[in-house]
């Protein structure tokens, strides 16, 4: 079985986010090292509890340090973005790091729907327009965008039709030598949908609900129609992965223990409570998690990887086997202790090197 990273770049306690992405650039040096296949970053926004914002750029730095695993977006929400710069930060990204680029593309806002708004230029009144100057929903135009974003990437770029007959080429980078792979995420039918009629490979966000997932897969599976793209790999068949929750330790107490900063926040996230900073391990978050933060967070922590090495590495088996796939993105969520270092990871770090050890050898 692969296994692959996926990072929302976290901040803890009195991190900063230079602190929180030195910690992350640790994480990834590991997961190069220890054989991990890939290393996605996510695209939150307005979140005190995580720093990844912009997946290109982020990665242009964190990937610095890297020999061979694969560095990507999970993902980028393209209703936030143009296009063209979405195929222009992927295009770079590719001219350094060669044919290791992956470009995972989401539908959802990633924040509150202020934010939203904000990020799609709706607060200064700035609107996306089709020809006619009438304005566009990018998420209903979703489809469009990742043909175009698709097209951009491509060697021969993408040609806009003009009045006249005549065509504008649009091209994302002068002399591309390789293109990112473009995956589209999902957490639900509609990307599971999609993915199957572009013939694109798919990601289930598995980690965030853990709910419909083998459904989304199927629906994927079962509707796939192959389609050739220019400057993309070819997928003759369906291709997926799923995404987890994961926390390990030595002993099963401690990675529920690991795992209590995290519970509390997505607790939050469900309650609609405000999110900060992840508390940190022990009395930190003991202090501010209630009954009813438990009560939401125990149901949830069921579909996570929670536990000793040989329990982590046979929940996964029993996932992968259950849902028929040969890689699985872990989303390492263990938390900070008050003495660890302000820049480092440490037990995130050790969920990598544990699972390592007894899944990649």
């Amino acid at each position: 079985m692969k296994l692959s990273v996926l990072d929302l770049i976290p901040v803890r306690g009195e991190q900063t986010t230079a602190d929180a992405l030195h910690a992350s650039k640790q994480l990834v040096e590991t997961a190069d090292r220890l054989g991990y296949t890939r290393y996605w970053v996510a695209e939150h926004h307005n979140m005190q509890s995580v720093a990844s914002t912009t997946p290109g750029i982020e990665l242009m730095h964190l990937g610095q340090n890297t020999e061979r695993i694969r560095l990507g977006s999970g993902g980028v929400m393209l209703p936030n973005h143009a296009p063209l710069a979405v195929a222009e930060q992927f295009s770079l990204l590719a001219a350094v790091y060669g044919d290791r680029i992956d470009l995972g593309i989401g539908r959802a806002p990633g924040t509150d729907p202020i934010t939203s708004m904000a990020m799609r230029g709706h607060l200064g009144e700035g609107r996306m327009v089709d020809r006619e100057g009438n304005p566009i929903d990018p998420v209903e135009a979703f489809p469009q965008h990742v043909m175009d974003t698709i097209a951009l990437l491509s060697p021969d770029g993408a040609a806009v039709p003009m009045f006249g007959g005549r065509e504008h080429r649009l091209a994302a980078t002068p002399r591309p030598t390789a293109s990112p792979q473009v995956w589209l995420l999902g957490s639900s039918g509609y990307s599971a949908q999609l993915s199957a009629a572009l013939g694109l490979p798919y990601v289930f966000a598995h980690h965030f609900s853990g709910h419909g997932t083998e459904a989304a897969l199927n629906l994927y599976r079962n509707s796939f129609s192959p389609t050739a793209h220019p400057g993309q790999p070819e997928t003759g068949s369906p291709t997926t992965f799923l995404t987890v929750n994961a926390v390990v330790a030595d002993t099963r107490e401690e990675a529920l223990e690991l795992a209590e900063p995290y519970m509390f926040t997505m607790a939050n996230l469900r309650i609609g409570a405000p999110i900060t900073t992840l508390p940190l391990v022990g009395a930190d978050v003991r202090e501010k998690m209630t009954a009813g933060h438990r009560e939401v967070a125990e149901k949830m922590i069921t579909a996570w990887v929670v536990g000793t090495p040989e329990e982590a590495a046979e929940q996964l088996r029993e996932t992968a086997e259950r849902f028929e796939v040969d890689e699985v993105m872990i989303h390492p969520v263990a938390g900070g202790r008050p003495e660890d270092p302000i820049d480092e990871t440490p037990a995130r770090v050790r969920t990598l090197e544990h699972l390592a050890e007894v899944l990649l050898g």
